[in-house]
């Protein structure tokens, strides 16, 4: 193995900036990380890509729960999908499904094309983790001309879905890139990397940080039904990115 490519998850402009310090080689863009990531604003994309110019793929996730959407959700989805393309995503991850959990095939169509027609990649995301059958719908993505799989093997975490992301390779021959993610960190990437055979991996790398703004003894909540403590949010930590690319660099050279 020559290499490892490492792609980091960020949540913000601000994440993408360090992960581009960090050394990581590619980031995916969401907003929303706490529901697994949806569509991130055009002006996160803008910022991020001109302060550090890197490889950004954007998500197109019009909501959390699920990967079947609406007739209004799927056109907001093709429409956020043209501009986050014209404003400088170099490729978009999204997941179309039915209600059983095959893939959308006709609606998957649609956003491989639109990143064909514009050079840029395609990715289908952790919504193959819930399909059927896997097989089944690898096929599928690889006769749209989809770029890429991210995927935790069908299994809670890359390390239980290990040897479903080694036959997903195996299984592919090369026709489509399979990108390992979830549960991946600095104690088990060599492992992953050897387990999986795959040369590329996509992992988190947060620290929670503070704002003393919004402390005080109201009980003041703006959202949802599980209260995180207001003051905390998540950014992520450059040094630990640091740390694992320089590990790849010197295990994969």
């Amino acid at each position: 193995m020559s290499g490892i490519l490492l792609e980091v998850c960020c949540g913000s402009a601000d994440d993408v900036i360090q992960a581009h310090r960090g050394g990581a080689d590619r980031v995916e863009l969401n907003c929303d990380l706490f529901h697994g990531g949806l569509t991130p604003t055009l002006g996160s994309l803008r910022v991020a890509k001109g302060e550090t110019g890197m490889p950004i793929i954007a998500m197109v996730r019009p909501r959390e729960g699920g990967f079947c959407y609406t007739k209004a959700e799927f056109a907001a989805a093709v429409e956020d999908a043209r501009l986050l393309l014209e404003h400088g995503a170099d490729g978009l991850a999204f997941g179309f499904l039915h209600e059983d959990g095959r893939v959308d095939v006709e609606r998957t169509r649609v956003l491989a094309e639109l990143c064909r027609e514009r050079g840029r990649e395609s990715v289908f995301h952790r919504a193959m983790d819930v399909t059927p059958d896997w097989r089944a719908a690898l096929d599928q993505l690889m006769e749209l001309g989809v770029t890429r799989v991210l995927t935790s093997g069908q299994e809670a975490s890359v390390p239980l879905g290990a040897d479903t992301i080694r036959a997903m390779a195996d299984h592919a021959a090369g026709r489509i890139q399979i990108l390992p993610g979830g549960g991946i960190n600095a104690r088990n990437l060599e492992w992953v990397a050897r387990h999986t055979g795959c040369a590329q991996l996509h992992m988190s790398g947060h620290r929670v940080c503070t704002d003393p703004s919004a402390r005080n003894d109201r009980a003041i909540h703006y959202g949802g039904s599980l209260y995180p403590p207001e003051d905390c949010y998540k950014v992520v930590d450059g040094e630990y990115v640091a740390g694992v690319a320089a590990r790849l660099k010197k295990l994969y050279q």
